[in-house]
This record gives C-alpha cells, sequence and structure tokens, in this order.
C-alpha cells in the first residue's frame, strides 16, 4: 500500500460520510491517474500547485482594503488568504470535513483579484465593458494562465470551490461551503483590525447590538462566528450560522460598507488608482508589442482585449505603479527611477 492510498483509506476511517474523499473526486481536466504519485492525495497535490503558483506569490504584494497603507501590519491578498485557510480548516476539522480540500480552495480562492482591490475590478469592467469578477478570474489563473497556458489543472472540487467561494451559485461541497463562509469571518474581522489601525473606526463604533453577539474584541469576534458556525453545523447537517448570529454578522457586514469600505479616507485614492489602471489598459490595447513576452503566444487564442485584461489583472499594486510611471511619467520628473 502507497503512503497515498494509505491516506485515502484513512479519510475514509475518520471523516464525516458527507465529506468530500480524496479518492472520489470528479477528477481533474486532464487526466493525470498514472502521474499522481504514491504520497499525496490529489487535494494535498492540488495545494501545493497552488503555493507554488506565480500568482499565488503577487498575493502578497495587492492590496486587501487600503490602497498603499503606511505601515508593515495591514492585510494584504496574502495575508487574508492565509487567515481564510487557517478558518476553514478549523471548521473543517471540528466537522470531521476534508481539511485539504478546504486549504486548497482557501489558498486558490483570491488569485484572480486585481491591483487595488475593488477599484481594479471596476477599472477593468469599465474599460471591457462588462462585469469583471474575481472569483471568474481566479478561475481561469488556475485553468489556463499558470503554466505558460496549461493552467495548473486542479481537481474539480477545487476548481468549483474556487469559483464559487462568491456570487449567487454556492459550492457542492461542503468544504467549499466552509471557505465561503470562512471568507466572511476572515475578511470582515481583519478589515474591522485595519480601519482601527488606520485611525477611522474604534472598538466603540461598532454597534453595541452586534458586540453583544460576537464580542467586543478580533479575537472574541472569530471565535463566536467559528465556533458557532461548527455547532450550528453539526446540528443541522449543512454549513451554517445560527439566525442570531447570521444576524448580527449581516449587520456588522453593513456597517463596514457604511463606515469603512465606502469611507472617503479607506477610499481615497481608488479613483486615482482606477484612472491608473484604465490608461494601462488602453495604452497595452494599442501598443500590443509592449506586452510582456509571456503574454504573447496568448494573442493568437485568447485575443487582444483579454490578454491584455489578464495581464493588468494580474499586476500587483507596484507592479502596475512602476509601469505607469515608466510609460506615463517623464524620466526628468520620475522620482522612482
Amino acid at each position: 500500500m502507497t503512503i497515498r492510498s494509505e491516506l485515502e483509506y484513512l479519510e475514509h476511517r475518520r471523516l464525516n460520510p458527507k465529506a468530500a474523499f480524496a479518492d472520489e473526486s470528479r477528477g481533474r481536466p486532464v487526466s493525470e491517474e498514472d502521474q499522481e504519485g504514491d504520497i499525496r492525495t490529489c487535494y494535498q497535490r492540488d495545494a501545493d500547485r497552488i503555493v507554488h503558483s506565480k500568482a499565488f506569490r503577487r498575493l502578497m504584494h495587492k492590496t486587501q482594503v487600503f490602497l498603499r497603507p503606511e505601515g508593515d501590519h495591514y492585510r494584504t491578498r496574502m495575508t487574508h488568504t492565509l487567515e481564510v485557510a487557517r478558518i476553514a480548516r478549523t471548521i473543517t476539522r471540528a466537522l470531521g470535513l476534508n481539511e485539504d480540500l478546504a486549504e486548497a480552495i482557501a489558498l486558490g480562492h483570491d488569485l484572480g483579484h486585481t491591483p487595488f482591490g475593488h477599484a481594479g475590478e471596476a477599472a477593468l469592467s469599465d474599460v471591457t465593458g462588462k462585469p469583471f469578477r474575481h472569483n471568474e478570474q481566479s478561475l481561469r489563473v488556475v485553468d489556463i494562465l499558470e503554466q505558460d497556458g496549461r493552467g495548473l489543472n486542479l481537481t474539480w472540487e477545487v476548481r468549483m470551490g474556487i469559483l464559487q467561494h462568491t456570487g449567487k451559485d454556492w459550492p457542492e461541497t461542503l468544504e467549499g461551503k466552509v471557505v465561503r463562509r470562512s471568507d466572511q469571518i476572515a475578511y470582515v474581522n481583519h478589515d474591522i483590525d485595519d480601519a482601527i489601525r488606520a485611525g477611522i473606526l474604534s472598538e466603540d463604533d461598532i454597534p453595541q447590538s452586534i458586540c453583544a453577539i460576537l464580542g467586543h474584541t478580533h479575537g472574541q469576534r472569530i471565535d463566536r462566528l467559528v465556533l458557532d458556525a461548527i455547532e450550528t453545523s453539526r446540528e443541522a447537517g449543512e454549513i451554517l450560522l445560527s439566525p442570531t448570529v447570521d444576524k448580527a454578522l449581516q449587520e456588522l457586514r453593513s456597517f463596514m460598507f457604511e463606515n469603512v469600505y465606502r469611507n472617503p479616507i479607506a477610499k481615497g485614492q481608488e479613483n486615482k488608482a482606477k484612472d491608473m489602471l484604465k490608461q494601462l489598459y488602453e495604452y497595452y490595447f494599442s501598443h500590443p508589442d509592449a506586452i510582456p513576452m509571456d503574454f504573447q503566444p496568448q494573442l493568437s487564442f485568447g485575443g487582444m482585449e483579454q490578454t491584455v485584461c489578464d495581464y493588468i489583472a494580474g499586476m500587483t499594486d507596484n507592479y502596475a505603479v512602476d509601469k505607469y510611471t515608466e510609460i506615463f511619467i517623464p524620466a526628468g520628473w520620475n522620482v522612482r527611477g
């Protein structure tokens, strides 16, 4: 018996019957059955492929909420991703679900985010005339853009978990649903933390009706939400929060949208960021030779609009600023040069 087959056997012994078992995966777009190896399960391999991808490495330099903040302790897409993965593993472990699958989905769920957060999404939506959705772009990254157009060839369960971590359709697997809940738990709470650090919120600003249910500190809120998700889901056989806690979480999200996500201090530079990306898009659309060699083959099958969109969506915040400076700022005025 190989290590992989032993791990698959142990999954059936210890996991909830409703878990997604690795040896029952719906498989990959291109079969690799003869190449799966003798050590890792398919979901473990998927997590490793994502961590070793270029798109994953770029997350450390992509904005979460605050655009290019001063200070080292603000969240980035990378730290957000890691927080989601840890919360998802805690919940899946307690429910007897497949931690490896949840981890892989969590690690890949935000790979398609643009530079400058949702300002980047809005800019690409404007210039292309169609909605840019980061979950769809995340799937595009793992299916097509990584490995020079070959993609990562991930399993169906991971791919659908990535695609459906937001939007109207929920994942079929319980693990995918856990990641979706974990994403909500993570971002609302760490965005409060960052907003307090930025001086636009204090703990006392959060309505007491919410604090009475979820807690008065970052740690208390995370603990309350995670524990409630575990206890409610165990009883229901589905991934749920209790009505009281779910209502408090939605009220907290509404509070954050009103006081942080639309706050002129937090979003003061968004219009500049949007204009920058729009100008970069128009420039590369008109100058295809300026697109890096990595993307040149895509022009023949992806078309100009999609290729430029993919290139800009993959940029980090700093890279976008550097390219804008290189193209549009006269060399004598370029203080970054």
